[in-house]
């Protein structure tokens, strides 16, 4: 899945417990074990920066409340043109 990453995943890796689940489950594959041990003596999950679609299968997925945040990036708006004035518009705001 190439492209610009729509999302982007925070992993508190105190609080990962290393099962690898989110790793597994991660459609575009841009999770990893990290291979550092944590303070519990295992691999962390580490989000490796690019290519998340902000899906949060990874989220939904993880056993460990609050080790996992998922952020969908808003898609940029496209600027809105001015419109030309209407003839006749200024006497309509006065009636």
């Amino acid at each position: 899945m190439a492209g610009q990453a729509r999302g982007k995943v925070e992993i508190n890796t105190e609080e990962c417990k290393g099962c690898g689940l989110c790793v597994e489950s991660c459609p575009p594959k841009c999770l990893e074990l990290l291979p550092e041990l944590n303070a519990y003596g295992v691999h962390p999950a580490h989000y490796t920066g690019e290519r998340c679609t902000g899906c949060g299968i990874c989220f939904y997925c993880c056993p460990e409340p609050g080790a996992i945040e998922v952020y969908r990036q808003a898609p940029a708006k496209a600027p809105v043109p001015p419109q030309p004035a209407q003839k006749g518009s200024e006497d309509a705001a006065a009636l």
